[in-house]
């Protein structure tokens, strides 16, 4: 069952490179990171854990925050 996770996350992981909008892609790197936090602790890996919480953080935050102006436009 671990490994299932650690190859779903793999996958959702490799999905998010086919998104075509800026925030579908931060919604799938969110899950798949969210997947990966999960196979971390499964298998005690704390490193993994960490840099895939900082992932899901700043995919969600990014999400919500609001568009910044172009210094261009």
């Amino acid at each position: 069952m671990t490994a299932c996770i650690g190859w779903v996350a793999t996958a959702a992981f490799a999905i998010s490179y086919f998104c075509r909008t800026p925030k579908s892609l931060r919604l799938v790197q969110a899950v798949a990171a969210l997947m990966w936090v999960t196979y971390g602790f499964l298998i005690h890996a704390l490193p993994v854990v960490v840099a895939n919480v900082i992932v899901a953080l700043a995919a969600v935050y990014s999400s919500l925050a609001p568009p910044r102006k172009s210094p261009l436009a």
